[in-house]
């Protein structure tokens, strides 16, 4: 099967699990009462749900990584393939929210996005440009892996990149990591109020040296 038509497959499979997200994600916050997010003790301790929902996140990366790995053929396109059905997955899941839940209203909407290990938050636009970034990467590594030799980002690109994802795991756990002293209680209960918008844009253009760096290659190898 042609990368096209594995891109195309793994758009539907990455679309219906991203209906199915926030599908569980509606029924979750109605049982809490938190179909916004963004409001006073947002994480309730509510008939031990606690522990199923972390559960429930991992085995979502699971299944998400487990597509890259049968849909790609080398361990480049694994990744790029994964990467692609994250990358498409997290939009699917916001847009279907909106029907559902009548959330967001904007793009800059808190958002809690991930609680292992910690609580992240952001505005929904900071996980959506992120998932725009995994699905230009994705895209390109899955067709640049046919070549001879293959494209890949170089060491640099990948150093820089890291160093982007760290940056962007602080940015979403900060007020999360401050609380720690306090206690699992104020962890549950942190609302934060400002974004690091500077540093979560530097975060997310080092993120994204690794498609600058396939697109270089690409343009110097046909000059």
């Amino acid at each position: 099967m042609y990368p096209k038509h594995r891109w195309i497959v793994i758009a539907v499979f990455a679309t219906a699990m991203g209906y199915l997200e926030s599908a569980v994600v509606f029924y979750l916050r109605t049982m809490v009462n938190r179909l916004q997010p963004h409001q006073p003790e947002p994480l309730p301790n509510f008939g031990g749900l606690a522990a199923p929902e972390l559960a429930r996140e991992f085995a979502t990366m699971v299944m998400l990584l487990t597509v890259g790995w049968l849909a790609g053929r080398t361990w480049r396109g694994r990744l790029g393939f994964a990467l692609l059905t994250f990358g498409i997955w997290d939009i699917a899941y916001y847009i279907f929210l909106i029907p559902l839940t009548d959330w967001p209203n904007s793009i800059l909407d808190w958002d809690i996005l991930f609680l292992i290990p910690l609580p992240w938050w952001g505005p929904v636009w900071s996980p959506v440009s992120i998932a725009l970034l995994m699905i230009a990467f994705g895209l390109l590594t899955t067709i640049l892996e046919q070549g001879d030799p293959p494209i890949w980002p170089r060491r640099i690109a990948n150093i820089l990149c890291t160093i982007g994802i760290l940056l962007a795991l602080y940015v979403f756990m900060a007020d999360a990591i401050a609380a720690i002293p306090r206690g699992e209680q104020a962890i549950r209960f942190v609302l934060p109020t400002t974004f690091n918008w500077p540093l979560f844009t530097a975060a997310w253009l080092l993120m994204a040296i690794p498609v600058f760096d396939m697109c270089h290659q690409l343009a110097m190898r046909y000059r």
